[in-house]
C-alpha cells in the first residue's frame, strides 16, 4: 500500500551554502533538482544522503538490488498494455535514427509523445489512465517510420490513432471492469464473471491465512473455453526478465547485512523460481520481521491498483537506505501503535487487541523501477496481506529524500491562488510541510495497520471488489486526519504544535480534495484513480455532513470559489465518524455501502468548479505531475575486475536515462 505525493501547496526553495577558506569565500553550486518539463509532467532529480558513509559491502548491496529492480522494467510495460513494448521500441528506434529536421513542431510533438510513454510506462496516462492522443499527424508518423526503417503494423500501429483501448484501468462496472480496461493482466476475451468463477472454488473465506490468489499471473481463456493462469516465474511468463532479477538477487545474498536479511532474499529468489504464493507469504513474513539492517528494499508483484479486479500485482522495486535521525524520531509511532488503536473511533469489535510489529522508518531512496518510477510514492506500507500484517507485523517507510526533492523544486504561487486568506497561507507556510510528513507517517504506520476483518468475511478484494483500494486509502487517510490535531503527538515529541499542525493539515486536505487535485483530470471526466477518489470522498462527505452546522463553508470571493473550515473540532469528529463507517464496511464486507460511498462522493465532479479550477491554474507554468530520474550507481573496479567502490552520478537528462535503460535492460519480446 502506498501514499502518493499530491500536495499542491507551499514548497521550499533550495539555498546556497558557503564556507570560508582562509580569506577566500567558496560558494558551492546548489543541487539542480529540476531536469525538464513536458506536457503535464515535471522531471526532477533526487540525492542519496548518507550513501558515501556506507561500507563497501553495503554499497554493493544497494547496487545489486538496484540492478535486480531495473531488470524487470519491461515487465511493467507489458503488464500495463499488451502492445506497449512494441510501440515503445518502435518509437525509440525512430528517435535514435531519424536524421531529418529535429526542430520542427511535428518532431517536438513526437518527442513529447515518446517522453509521455516513458514516464507512464506505456501509452496510458499514469494517473488518469486515459490513452495519450498524439498531437502529430498519422502522415508524419508514417514518414518517420519509413525514414528510419522502423516496422510497426497491425493493432499496435492502429491503437496509437484510434479510439480502441482508451482506458488502462476502468472502474465503471457499466462499461465492464475488464472489457473497458486495457491492462494486460487478462486476455481480451476474459470477463469479470470469468474471474469471479475461476477463483470462487479456490478461495476459502474461513481460511485465516489465505494466499494472494492471482497476484503473480495473467489469466487467459483458451480456444476451448478453459481458463488458466500464466504464472510470472523462471520458466514461465516473463522468465527472461525474472532470470536476470534472480541473478542480481543472488549476488545481493552474498553481501547481505545479516542472516535474517539473507534468508528473506533467498525466499524471494525461491518465489521467483517457483511462482509459489505460499513461498511469497513466507518471504513477506521473513522480510517484515527483518528490521536490523541499514539497507532495505521492495521487490515483486505488489500493488493491485492497476487491476480493476484487485488481484494482480504490478511489478515494482525501491531500494532504500535508512535515514537514521528521522527514523529515530518517528519510531515512537510504532511503539505507541496500540494506543492509537485503542483510542480510535472504530467500533470495539473492529479494533485489534494486539497491534503487532509496525516497523516505521524514514528512508532515502537509492533506486526505483517498475511501478515506482518515474512517478513515485512518498510512503509505503507492506506487506499487503491482512493476516501477515496482523500476526507478524508490517514495515512502513517514508521516502525522505523524495519528499525533500519535491519540496526543494516547488513554489508558493498555487498556494496563494487557492488558499482563502493570509491566515491560511501563513499556517501552511509555518506548518504545512511538517503536517504533510506527519500525515504520511500516520497513514502508513497507524492507518494501514489498524482495524480487523470479521471472521469468515473474506479479503477486501473479494468483498469490496473494485472499490477496495479507494476505501482502504480513505481509511488510512482518515486515521491520520483524526490524530493530527491530538495533543498526544506533541507529548510524543513528534509534533511541534497540535493546533497549528491540525489546522494546516485540515485546510490542505479539504483544499486539495475539493479543488486543487482537479487540475489532474480533463474537464468533463469522472475521477478514476483510487487516491484521488479517496480524497474527494473524504472531503465531499465531510462538507455535506457538516452543512447543518456550517463546519465547512463554500465561499465565493472575487468570483473565486473556496472551501473554508469554520469549525476544526467538529470536522475532526466528522473524520472520526467516517473512519468508523469505512472500517465497518471493510470489517463486514459491506459491498453496497462501500459502493454507495465511493460513487456518491468520490467519482463525480462539480463541472462548474472544475472549469473554474482549471482556469485559475492555467496561469501557472509548473506541471501538475512530477517524477524522477534515478541517480546512476556506477561500479569502480580494479585491474582484476573487483568492485572497489560505487559512485553516484546524476543523469544529464530524462531522455538519456530512458535510452540507457532501453539499451541495458531490454529482456522481453515485443508480445508476451
Amino acid at each position: 500500500m502506498r501514499i502518493k505525493y499530491l500536495v499542491l501547496t507551499v514548497l521550499f526553495v533550495s539555498v546556497l551554502f558557503s564556507c570560508k577558506k582562509e580569506k577566500e569565500a567558496i560558494v558551492e553550486t546548489p543541487f539542480q533538482y529540476e531536469v525538464e518539463q513536458f506536457a503535464d509532467v515535471k522531471i526532477l532529480r533526487y540525492q542519496i544522503p548518507g550513501f558515501e558513509n556506507l561500507t563497501l559491502n553495503q554499497k554493493k548491496l544497494v547496487y545489486y538490488l538496484s540492478q535486480a529492480g531495473m531488470e524487470g522494467r519491461d515487465i511493467l510495460y507489458d503488464q500495463n498494455y499488451r502492445h506497449n513494448l512494441k510501440i515503445r521500441r518502435a518509437l525509440e528506434n525512430v528517435y535514435q535514427n531519424y536524421t531529418g529536421d529535429k526542430t520542427s513542431e511535428d518532431w517536438l510533438k513526437f518527442e513529447t509523445y515518446l517522453k509521455r510513454i516513458w514516464f507512464s510506462n506505456g501509452i496510458h496516462h499514469h494517473y488518469s489512465n486515459d490513452k495519450f492522443k498524439p498531437e502529430f499527424s498519422q502522415e508524419y508518423f508514417n514518414m518517420l517510420l519509413k525514414e528510419t526503417n522502423t516496422e510497426l503494423t497491425g493493432e499496435a500501429y492502429d491503437v496509437i490513432f484510434n479510439d480502441a483501448d482508451a482506458k488502462k484501468v476502468n472502474l465503471d462496472e457499466s462499461k465492464g471492469l475488464l472489457e473497458g480496461s486495457a491492462t494486460n493482466f487478462y486476455s481480451p476475451n476474459i470477463t469479470a464473471a470469468d474471474v469471479d468463477n475461476f477463483y470462487a472454488s479456490k478461495i476459502d473465506k474461513n481460511n485465516a491465512t489465505p494466499v494472494e490468489f492471482g497476484l503473480n499471473s495473467k489469466l487467459v481463456k483458451n480456444a476451448d473455453g478453459s481458463i488458466e493462469e500464466k504464472v510470472w516465474k523462471v520458466g514461465g511468463m516473463y522468465s527472461a526478465s525474472i532470470e536476470k532479477i534472480v541473478f542480481w538477487l543472488e549476488k545481493a545474498v552474498e553481501v547481505a547485512e545479516n542472516e535474517k536479511q539473507a534468508t528473506a532474499l533467498k525466499l524471494l529468489i525461491k518465489y521467483y523460481q517457483t511462482g509459489d504464493l505460499k513461498t511469497w507469504d513466507d518471504y513477506n513474513i521473513a522480510w517484515a520481521t527483518s528490521t536490523d539492517g541499514d539497507i532495505d528494499y521492495i521487490n515483486g508483484f505488489i500493488e493491485v491498483y492497476n487491476d480493476p479486479k484487485a488481484y494482480r500485482g504490478s511489478y515494482e522495486t525501491i531500494v532504500q537506505i535508512k535515514d537514521f535521525d528521522m527514523s529515530k524520531k518517528m519510531a515512537v509511532l510504532s511503539e505507541n501503535a496500540q494506543w492509537f488503536e485503542d483510542n480510535s473511533t472504530l467500533l470495539p469489535e473492529h479494533k485489534k487487541k494486539n497491534v503487532v510489529g509496525v516497523s516505521y522508518k524514514t528512508v532515502n531512496v537509492a533506486s526505483e523501477s517498475g511501478d515506482a518510477s518515474p512517478a513515485t510514492p512518498i510512503g509505503v506500507n507492506l506487506p499487503n496481506s491482512n493476516w501477515i500484517r496482523q500476526q507478524h507485523g508490517s514495515k512502513s517507510v517514508s521516502l525522505g529524500n523524495i519528499i525533500e526533492a519535491y519540496n526543494q523544486a516547488g513554489g508558493t504561487d498555487k498556494l496563494k491562488e487557492f488558499a482563502f486568506d493570509e491566515a491560511e497561507i501563513k499556517a501552511e507556510m509555518e506548518y504545512g510541510q511538517t503536517a504533510d510528513k506527519l500525515h504520511t507517517s500516520l497513514h502508513e504506520v497507524i492507518g494501514h495497520a489498524s482495524g480487523q476483518i470479521n471472521e469468515g468475511i473474506g479479503q477486501p478484494k473479494e468483498t469490496l471488489k473494485n472499490y477496495s483500494s479507494t476505501l482502504e486509502e480513505a481509511r488510512a487517510d482518515l486515521v491520520g486526519l483524526y490524530y493530527l490535531p491530538d495533543a498526544k503527538l506533541v507529548e510524543m515529541k513528534i509534533s511541534p504544535n497540535a493546533e497549528g499542525i491540525g489546522k494546516a493539515a485540515y485546510d490542505g486536505y479539504i483544499r486539495n480534495g475539493l479543488l486543487t487535485q482537479l487540475v489532474r483530470i480533463n474537464l468533463g471526466d469522472d475521477i478514476e484513480e483510487s487516491h484521488m477518489r479517496n480524497r474527494q470522498l473524504v472531503a465531499a462527505w465531510a462538507f455535506e455532513k457538516g452543512k447543518a452546522e456550517n463546519v465547512i463553508e463554500k465561499v465565493v470571493k472575487n468570483n473565486k470559489t473556496y472551501f473554508v473550515i469554520r469549525d476544526y473540532a467538529k470536522l475532526r469528529v466528522l473524520f472520526g465518524d467516517l473512519l468508523r463507517e469505512i472500517q465497518r464496511i471493510k470489517s463486514e464486507g459491506d459491498f453496497e455501502a462501500g459502493k454507495a460511498l465511493v460513487e456518491t462522493y468520490g467519482v463525480k465532479v462539480d463541472q462548474a468548479i472544475h472549469k473554474e479550477v482549471l482556469a485559475r491554474n492555467a496561469k501557472f507554468k509548473s506541471a501538475p505531475y512530477s517524477g524522477f530520474v534515478n541517480p546512476v550507481l556506477t561500479p569502480v573496479t580494479d585491474a582484476d575486475g573487483n568492485i572497489t567502490d560505487i559512485k553516484v552520478v546524476q543523469p544529464a537528462s530524462f531522455t538519456e536515462q530512458m535510452l540507457d535503460y532501453a539499451k541495458r535492460f531490454t529482456n522481453l519480446p515485443d508480445e508476451n
